[in-house]
């Protein structure tokens, strides 16, 4: 299996918890890219550092790598392998996945660590600005 292309997107992002009765607010829908999920015991949001919002808890200060799709649902391992390259630089990841593609969000001052590292292991990283 060929190895994917990702891209760094140029926004950088804050990760939102909220209890699951919350309304989400319009400025997430607002924004130019968000990400939103629902559980029984909590609404998490993904969205611009610059959305500013009321949440219980947030972790601001995210990069985040774009796999460059679309993908078909039966590709495997993409993720897995990926998150496997930097899981063995000590790079923690918060993983989003779409009906096209998968996002890695990464802590921006382990981005440059973490792109040097899949392009060791043969990914095409691309500057996304």
């Amino acid at each position: 299996m060929s190895k994917q292309s990702l891209e760094l997107m140029k926004e950088a992002f804050t990760i939102h918890s909220f209890d699951p009765s919350t309304s989400i607010p319009d400025e997430v829908y607002a924004a130019p890219v968000f990400f939103i999920a629902k559980t029984y015991d909590e609404l998490s949001i993904v969205c611009p550092d610059n959305i500013v919002l009321d949440s219980n808890e947030f972790e601001s200060g995210w990069a985040a790598l774009e796999v460059l799709g679309p993908l078909g649902f039966s590709m495997t391992g993409i993720l897995s392998n990926i998150s496997g390259v930097l899981a063995l630089e000590k790079i923690s990841i918060f993983a989003i996945s779409t009906f096209d593609t998968d996002y890695i969000l990464i802590k921006q001052e382990h981005i440059k660590n973490a792109i040097n590292s899949l392009q060791q292991n043969g990914y095409n990283v691309l500057n996304g600005e």
